[in-house]
């Protein structure tokens, strides 16, 4: 059977996403990276935005047309009916039970008796008791070059904007014992970088050593050629203990900050849990511990409350701290939230412009961070292979073209190079 998934939103979704591929590959099944000629097709979805949703609404319907689709995610957990009525194609199984996909596979080579539709269905209709948050376990990946390891789902914080701790829930951990037994058996096949994930996860804790006690232990355990990345960093649980750990160089120097705003008056009205005293400390904590790393950062653009003078912050603030690229959003209202029905909502061309302005903002940031680059030494894992030249990904995040690469060399390899600017490097 050929299989098509298709993931939207963050990195804990393509790390799920990718142990769910693994399962129905490891079952003999066909994955594929597109959706033609698919017969199943897997979409998990996202809720953060109102476009992520729309976005959702439109591949969905595409995919209907061509195969049977299966819909999960937190857009099918927090709008099963909305999801369902799509199409009849559409079999909708909510977020809390998408580990039970893992299952999927040998549920439908059990009964060749049915179509695929009915199989699915009825596995559908049969609730699972066994699966859990932390299943997704995949040793082998079909859509990246680079391992991915949950450690961490939920979230204990209720900012006033996001949809994201209703669909997931509280914050949960893995135990740091089983993520090393993990993280060492993807060393073993071979891969050369993990990029860590949670929907929050600096709120990683377990035995109260929060996430740098975790890569405390994964640096004592791993070898030198292994690298790790962390997805994402939420501000308000970023203490010492991590950012030491942070000093070692196998940890990659790409830091993601959901900053959202700098402004102290916006920060406190959407519920956020920091300062931007707190942002400058991080910050220049993370540019004294590795040299000019990848800072980047999501932000929001017309949070309520928000006045010219709180974007005119936000602003200055990512000018002064020079971030490598801003990830933008306009704010989108989300049904069941605190900022859902605000009344100092800002005007959406107001909000609009501001996005555009932040957008371009980012341009002439990213690319004085690339030309800074020129000339330094970095590690690239290739990752793609055409037309005879390889590109990869830096430690740092840059993406380049492969000039030098040797004869034998496989995707997911770590090499040496030199950046020389306009997107390319040279093997060293």
């Amino acid at each position: 059977m050929k299989i098509f998934v298709y993931t939207l939103g963050c990195r804990v979704n393509q790390c799920e996403s990718e142990a769910i591929a693994r399962s129905f590959a490891n079952a003999g099944n066909e994955i594929l990276k597109t959706s033609a000629g698919a017969e199943l097709v897997i979409v998990n979805t996202c809720t953060v935005t109102g476009k992520a949703e729309q976005k959702a609404r439109r591949v969905i319907r595409i995919f209907a047309k061509q195969a049977v689709t299966i819909v999960t995610g937190c857009y099918a957990q927090v709008s099963p009916s909305d999801v369902g009525a799509l199409s009849d194609s559409v079999i909708v199984l909510p977020l809390t039970r998408k580990a039970e996909l893992l299952e999927l596979p040998v549920y439908i080579s059990l009964h060749p008796e049915k179509t695929l539709y009915d199989n699915v269905r009825t596995f559908v209709s049969s609730p699972s008791i066994t699966s859990t948050v932390f299943d997704y376990a995949a040793t082998g990946f079909s859509y990246h070059s680079r391992a991915y390891l949950k450690v961490q789902d939920g979230c204990d914080n209720n900012c006033g904007f996001c949809r994201v701790h209703i669909a997931r829930g509280r914050s949960v951990s893995l135990d740091a014992d089983t993520v090393t037994v993990r993280a060492l058996e993807l060393e073993k096949n071979g891969y050369h970088e993990i990029v860590l994930t949670g929907v929050n996860l600096t709120m990683y804790d377990h035995e109260g050593r929060g996430l740098g006690g975790l890569l405390e232990k994964l640096l004592n355990r791993l070898g030198p050629d292994m690298r790790i990345r962390l997805s994402s960093l939420e501000p308000d649980h970023i203490d010492d203990l991590l950012l030491r750990q942070l000093e070692d160089t196998r940890v990659q120097p790409y830091f993601h900050i959901p900053l959202q705003s700098a402004s102290d008056k916006v920060i406190k009205r959407v519920n956020r849990h920091y300062s931007s005293s707190h942002l400058e400390y991080v910050i220049d904590r993370l540019r004294k511990i590795r040299k000019d790393p990848f800072l980047a950062c999501d932000v929001i653009t017309g949070l309520p409350g928000e006045e010219d003078e709180d974007f005119q912050i936000t602003k200055s603030f990512l000018e002064k701290h020079q971030f490598a690229l801003l990830h933008v959003f306009p704010f989108s209202p989300r049904p069941d939230t605190v900022l859902y029905r605000a009344k100092d909502r800002v005007p959406e061309s107001v909000r609009d412009e501001r996005a555009k302005i932040l957008r371009d903002l980012s341009c002439s940031l990213n690319l004085a961070y690339r030309n800074r680059q020129i000339g330094n030494n970095n590690e690239v894992i290739i990752e793609q292979h055409s037309e005879g030249k390889w590109s990869g990904l830096t430690g740092n995040y840059l993406t380049v073209t492969v000039d030098g690469v040797p004869e034998n060399s496989y995707c997911g390899d770590l090499l040496r190079v030199k950046i020389t600017g306009d997107g390319k490097a040279v093997c060293v």
